[in-house]
């Protein structure tokens, strides 16, 4: 009997079996299996309570490496077509904005300082003229006031009156456009005063005449000009970055490729299937992408560095020249006007001729405008021009000396062959000429650069949305194959 109690003891010691007592089979002792059965357990909870040991697991596999590819080129296509999209857009608006806002405003800055310097100019020529002016000296004077005053509404787009300024440059550009806008009809003011005394015969019309041209030759003409190195300024700094190719938009373009023939050669080998459809459809829209943007983004930096090299710089230069001319004009009418020592107003005069035939020489010289004729045929005129006027000059200041103002006067005033007048007339003209002429190339050049560049953002990002469905296309199939 007690046999028999321990025999059913031995067959439910192990796990529940029935185990023939005479003949039991050795095997694991109680503890061996409870110790099995723990570790089992805790195994399946480990895996259970831990999603990322599942997701480790899981990514060694095949099919794991495969939705990893699939989540990696998805994303990098689409931060690439985010990134080219925003950087090429970027690069069209700052092209469009250069043509359609800054250019205008260096312009209408341009123009503000030239009609200033001639209205200057013409106020004094006409009081030096004596009694009641010629018509045709006080349309000048009339024309370059209006004009002056159309120029400072097209400079001052953009600026409302409390709007906070964005830059130290907007800021000081602000001062010198509130500068003008008072300054300029207190200095017409002061011109008719004089124009009325002088008309009248009473010499108190010379002092109020040297306090209107002191006025704008001492606080309008430089905040004038200074406006226009800031509008100028905003033209140059931009096409910096113009003349450079977007290297990051061709690196993204690139490693995309680079992605695409690697996970391709991952297939090959896994799945011993050489073509992917997805896969090849996703890699010619990236080499079409590529090559879409080496042809546009090349074509558009070659014209934005033409603007820059054949249109902005000579551009800024003749610029530079013209109002020389103007302060060289004002400072010779200016010493006729006090009829005393020139003095400092002489030096002016020739410090301004030497400046004017240096910067002439040097753009005769540069390279990049060797094919524009427009623009040096134009430095000739100014050269020859800028010669006869130092002669005139020269013989106007010994008809001074010798204390003939009437001799003075007309070598000034008058429309001789050798008169400064005229001479003066004639370098402007050729000023204004070759000025119209790299303003055109500036303006032609910067329009063929975005039309060039235009839909090319957009186009890529659109590519690259196609070539990441492609890729999902042709590896989703293959991940599927594993279930």
């Amino acid at each position: 009997m007690t046999g028999q109690v321990s025999g059913v003891r031995s067959a439910l010691s192990h796990a529940g079996r029935t185990v023939i007592p005479d003949r039991v089979a050795p095997g694991p002792t109680l503890r061996q299996v409870i110790a099995d059965r723990r570790e089992i357990a805790a195994m399946t909870r480990e895996r259970v309570a831990s999603p990322l040991v599942t997701l480790r697991f899981y990514a060694t596999t095949t099919p794991g490496k495969l939705v990893i590819i699939l989540l990696a080129m998805i994303v990098a296509c689409g931060l690439t077509g985010w990134y080219s999209s925003a950087a090429l857009t970027s690069r069209s608006s700052t092209l469009s904005s250069l043509i359609d806002r800054s250019e205008p405003q260096a312009e209408a800055a341009e123009v503000l300082y030239s009609s200033l310097s001639v209205a200057d100019a013409s106020a004094n020529s006409a009081f030096i003229s004596g009694g009641r002016e010629t018509p045709e000296l006080r349309a000048n004077f009339m024309n370059s006031i209006a004009t002056a005053s159309t120029a400072l509404i097209a400079a001052t787009d953009g600026y409302r009156e409390g709007a906070a300024p964005h830059s130290e440059d907007e800021e000081s550009a602000r001062a010198d456009l509130n500068t003008l806008a008072v300054k300029i009809p207190a200095y017409t003011g002061l011109v008719e005063t004089a124009r009325t005394n002088n008309r009248l015969g009473y010499p108190v019309g010379s002092a109020y005449l040297t306090v209107a041209s002191s006025l704008m030759q001492n606080t309008i003409l430089p905040a004038a000009q200074r406006l226009y190195e800031q509008r100028s300024a905003a033209i140059s700094e931009p096409q910096r970055t113009l003349t450079v190719p977007p290297w990051g938009v061709y690196v993204a373009l690139f490693l995309i490729i680079g992605m695409l023939i690697a996970t391709g050669r991952y297939l090959a080998r896994r799945t011993r299937r050489h073509f992917n459809i997805g896969l090849i459809a996703a890699l010619t829209a990236m080499v079409l992408g590529t090559v879409w943007l080496l042809a546009s983004g090349l074509m558009s930096v070659a014209a934005a560095n033409t603007a820059k090299v054949s249109g902005a710089d000579p551009l800024h230069t003749l610029t530079s020249m013209r109002i020389l001319t103007q302060q060289a004009r004002s400072a010779e009418t200016l010493s006729l006007v006090r009829r005393s020592d020139p003095g400092e107003l002489d030096r002016t005069f020739m410090d301004a001729m030497d400046k004017i035939r240096t910067e002439a020489d040097a753009l005769r010289a540069d390279p990049d405008l060797a094919d524009d004729p427009g623009v040096t045929d134009r430095l000739e005129d100014v050269k020859s021009a800028v010669v006869r006027w130092r002669s005139a000059h020269i013989e106007v200041a010994r008809l001074l000396t010798n204390g003939d103002f009437t001799g003075a006067r007309a070598l000034t005033v008058g429309e001789g062959t050798i008169s400064t007048a005229t001479a003066y007339s004639e370098a402007n003209t050729a000023l204004v000429a070759a000025i119209n002429d790299a303003r055109s190339t500036f303006r032609t050049n910067i329009n063929t650069a975005q039309r060039v560049l235009g839909f090319t953002g957009g186009g890529i990002a659109v590519l690259c949305v196609v070539a990441a469905l492609a890729v999902f296309g042709g590896l989703f199939p293959r991940i599927r194959e594993y279930r």
